[in-house]
């Protein structure tokens, strides 16, 4: 008896596994692609879904779209885990006043079924699930310890060579690149 439980979990797991990628791939099929073009390393192609985080996209493309972020750097940068970016202030302490977004992650009772995987795009916040404003990071390698409780909206489709590129750059004991490295520009693509 023990054994068919056993057996039925199992299926039981398997099956509702594989029914939620099937609702991933669901939530991925609308996407805005983008593109962030960094000083000296290159473009990386990203999509992000707004059936996956809709304040989230709207928030970050409404910076897009202002060219909030054209000329900002990666301030903090941790090879095999993420490379942060999207502060105006350049520390990672941002600006007072600045517009924040509701955090859609579960530890917000938010379904978000995105993963942080290696090239995942997700917003950093302070230790306030409703605190993010223009900063994000982009997943260097897969940092699952970040499921549901940052959000994370889209993700690297090409351009891997420099984000590595971009994660391997010499940095003091703060994190911070020894040598700035700029976005120069985040656009959408058409």
């Amino acid at each position: 008896m023990k054994k068919i439980l056993l057996l039925l979990l199992c299926i039981t797991m398997i099956v509702c596994s594989s029914c939620s990628n099937k609702d991933l791939e669901e939530l991925k099929k609308e996407y805005v692609t983008i593109n962030i073009e960094v000083r000296d390393y290159g473009t990386m192609t990203l999509r992000l879904y707004p059936d996956i985080a809709p304040k989230t996209v709207e928030h970050f493309l409404d910076h897009v779209n202002e060219g909030f972020y054209d000329g900002l750097i990666f301030h903090r940068i941790i090879e095999n885990f993420m490379i942060q970016g999207g502060d105006p202030s350049g520390t990672g302490y941002g600006l007072p006043d600045q517009k924040t977004v509701k955090g859609e992650f579960a530890s917000n009772n938010f379904e978000n079924p995105l993963q942080h995987t290696r090239g995942v795009i997700s917003m950093a916040r302070s230790q306030a699930n409703n605190s993010a404003t223009s900063q994000f990071f982009i997943c260097h390698k897969d940092s699952h310890h970040l499921n549901g409780d940052y959000a994370a909206f889209g993700e690297v489709v090409e351009g891997f060579e420099v984000l590595d590129a971009i994660a391997t750059v010499d940095t003091n004991s703060n994190n911070r690149p020894l040598s700035e490295v700029v976005i120069e520009t985040i656009y959408v693509v058409e």
